[in-house]
């Protein structure tokens, strides 16, 4: 059945890009309602922005939506990413800022703030996009594929020159509190000249080593207390991918590999498999194929005690 937040819960931050402060704060919603984001600092026009592949705003740097009337609000993806990993179908996000805080870096805040809250079932079934053909997309040297599969399965590959960061692949089925396990305490990561390089264009203003960020300099880590995984990068990367995938608009059913991928490639890919004929399709879920959607069996000891 469909889901939603039990009560309303408020996390409070700085943006990652902006170093804005801000409060988002997730409210119960009904069913077929989605996802949902409001800007609670805007007093006329449209203050609502799906959270849906087709109102991206395509950025290198992190996900961005946009509504019609164009008012934005950016770095979605970990929050999407704690939303889907907790089983979430359903709820309105309130914000009072264009950009979400960024808080650890990682997604298991969210995660731990939604768990405590709990979960309520709706009275009607889940919907899932089936994926039924594949689909690639590549620029460059990434590429992005989502395949048929049973249920949501996410490989990712990096590269990366600087020694500390280097080769790195994993694979994970995403059901089973897998997210909560594995992934949801990975924190965004970038290298010290990336960093220069944003700051000095007036972007990662609130960026700050071993706070909301790991940051690599050649084989070095420079924030302080290292690593919470040997591959944490990719783990990330991993995090990042399940949290635009979700932009789909409901669960999806489908084996996504990305290679060397960040949102913008995600994007285009979703962007391909919903203007590709006969590519996915929208089912109904019955329990057993329920069974094996994000966040189903997730249990409140599985969530990483750093949030």
């Amino acid at each position: 059945m469909q889901t939603t937040i039990k009560t309303a819960i408020s996390f409070s931050g700085t943006g990652l890009h902006s170093g804005r402060p801000a409060t988002v704060t997730i409210r119960p919603a009904g069913a077929h309602h989605g996802i949902w984001f409001s800007r609670s600092d805007v007093d006329v026009g449209d203050r609502l922005i799906p959270a849906r592949w087709d109102a991206v705003n395509r950025s290198p740097l992190c996900t961005k939506l946009e509504n019609a009337a164009g008012l934005q609000i950016s770095t979605v993806e970990h929050l999407m990413a704690a939303l889907a990993g907790c089983g979430i179908h359903n709820a309105l996000v309130e914000i009072d800022g264009p950009e979400v805080p960024i808080l650890d870096g990682s997604a298991a805040p969210f995660v731990r703030g939604i768990m405590q809250r709990g979960v309520r079932v709706l009275a009607a079934p889940v919907r899932a996009f089936e994926v039924l053909k594949t689909v690639t997309v590549t620029d460059g040297e990434a590429s992005a594929t989502i395949a048929p599969a049973d249920t949501l399965k996410i490989d990712f590959v990096i590269d990366f020159a600087d020694a500390a960061i280097g080769h790195q692949e994993k694979s994970l089925v995403m059901n089973n509190g897998s997210f909560a396990r594995e992934l949801c305490d990975s924190r965004t990561f970038c290298r010290q000249a990336d960093v220069d390089a944003m700051q000095a264009n007036g972007l990662a203003l609130g960026g700050h080593a071993g706070e909301n960020a790991v940051v690599f300099d050649g084989d070095q880590v420079l924030s302080p207390g290292g690593l919470r995984h040997a591959d944490e990068p990719v783990r990330h990367k991993m995090l990042d991918a399940l949290g635009d995938l979700a932009l789909a608009g409901a669960p999806l059913i489908g084996h996504y590999t990305g290679v060397r991928a960040g949102h913008s490639l995600t994007n285009t890919l979703l962007r391909a498999l919903f203007a590709t004929p006969g590519a996915v399709r929208m089912v109904e879920c019955d329990a057993q194929m329920a069974s094996r959607l994000p966040g189903f069996g997730l249990e409140w000891d599985e969530i990483p005690a750093v949030a």
